[in-house]
């Protein structure tokens, strides 16, 4: 259960909310390289945490984030012309480069002095891994730029991959840090024993770091022995785990650490980023093992709607439930993440959590919550919060294995946790 005010707290986060200012001293996803693919291409609008914002490449290639409206009289900038190292507005021809100051004012006759003035609100911008990254917070504190593991990988043993939802990013985070749910919501035939549905009780341990916490679930595996599963919470909505002992459904064996950021939108819209790569250079990670895999989740080319980060199966047909499949299966529902948005979405936009009934497999989430809470006071304070500095982050991964029950699963895992690339 959680206090009325403070679940005000966690899930706004638009400009001065205790939230909104958290989450801006971090570098976040924004777009997928390939959604700006031309120097002096289109431009791309762009929306986070309540501001509307344009994305544009310009003609060296560099992107920049614009405020999405005109400091003229507002006019849009999606319609703006992209020339020259800068985006030219169409309704009076004022431009301006990436780092928002006005170099062009055509409708203004003493165009030097009042250009000077002039700026437009900008955010800066960082380009690895291919994604596009933005920073939201204030100049004098941004941190260093992003470093995950995942970012190292070379681009043929990556894949990343984005989908929309329509609820508040901490139930989507929450569904993310929930181990137990694995084994009913995504359990695809109930007559089938695997290593994350036979033990529907995992026990759980964190372990706080300097970036969020690691927590370790533990499921009891034939031959007495444990499923081990290290997961990594990064603050303030990046997950990681591994899929290294990998028996789960018709998902094809393969060494991969997989993950995802819930990114707000705004308080009730949220951008799922979906990372997977390969645990090293010596699995055979495949362009056509990356749709298979995306496919296996429900977000496959075929299950988008052409042009969007939208699932065809969604909140306005019910997800395509088919009640003859959920007799074989437990949800019914194709499509694993497919299965989380439709549960997360369903909740509403933004979940009244003074009613929750929480147990000990909800550990992982209530560990998270109190962090964000925190981060958001200490910012108040004026101190730094957790994660923003890469070198934390930098060689943390998720794994998992099988380990003798009893054994020291430190130990016995201590030399295969750390990061490959």
């Amino acid at each position: 259960m959680l206090k009325p005010q403070d679940n005000e707290r966690l899930v706004r986060v638009g400009p001065e909310t205790p939230m909104g200012n958290l989450l801006r001293r971090y570098w976040q996803p924004a777009l997928l390289s390939s959604e700006l693919p031309d120097n002096d291409g289109a431009p791309v609008r762009v929306r986070l945490f309540g501001e509307d914002l344009i994305a544009f490449r310009d003609t060296s290639g560099a992107v920049g984030f614009l405020d999405a409206f005109c400091p003229h009289r507002r006019a849009p900038m999606f319609f703006a012309r992209n020339e020259q190292h800068g985006l030219r507005c169409i309704y009076h021809g004022w431009k301006f480069d990436i780092q928002g100051k006005c170099v062009d004012l055509p409708n203004v006759a003493d165009t030097e002095r009042v250009a000077a003035g002039i700026k437009i609100v900008n955010y800066p911008a960082y380009e690895g891994g291919g994604v596009v990254w933005i920073y939201m917070g204030p100049k004098e504190k941004q941190p260093p730029h992003p470093d995950f593991e995942w970012m190292r990988a070379p681009e043929r043993f990556r894949h990343v991959s984005k989908t929309h939802q329509d609820c508040n990013y901490l139930q989507a985070l929450e569904g993310g840090l929930d181990t137990a749910h694995t084994s009913f919501l995504h359990n695809e035939d109930i007559g089938a024993k695997t290593l994350r549905n036979e033990d529907g009780v995992p026990k759980l341990e964190i372990f706080p770091t300097s970036y969020g916490y690691s927590y370790v679930s533990f499921r009891r595996a034939p031959g007495d022995a444990n499923y081990v599963r290290v997961y990594q919470y990064m603050m303030p909505y990046q997950q990681l785990r591994g899929f290294i002992s990998d028996d789960y459904g018709n998902r094809k064996k393969m060494a991969t650490v997989a993950g995802h950021f819930w990114v707000p939108i705004d308080d009730y819209t949220t951008t799922t980023w979906n990372l997977l790569y390969a645990a090293d250079e010596n699995v055979p990670f495949t362009r056509e093992f990356a749709e298979e895999d995306e496919k296996r989740t429900g977000r496959g080319s075929d299950d988008m709607i052409p042009g969007t980060f939208q699932l065809k199966r969604n909140k306005s047909n019910d997800y395509m439930v088919d009640r003859e499949l959920q007799k074989r299966t437990y949800s019914g529902i194709v499509g694993i993440n497919t299965q989380d948005i439709a549960l997360q979405e369903g909740m509403g936009a933004i979940v009244d959590r003074s009613k929750e009934s929480l147990v000990g497999t909800d550990l992982a989430i209530v560990t998270m919550r109190r962090m964000l809470l925190e981060a958001t006071h200490a910012v108040e304070r004026g101190e730094d919060p957790p994660g923003i500095d890469s070198t934390s982050t930098r060689a943390v991964r998720g794994f998992d294995s099988v380990v003798p029950a009893g054994a020291d699963w430190q130990s016995e895992l201590k030399d295969k946790m750390s990061a490959h690339w």
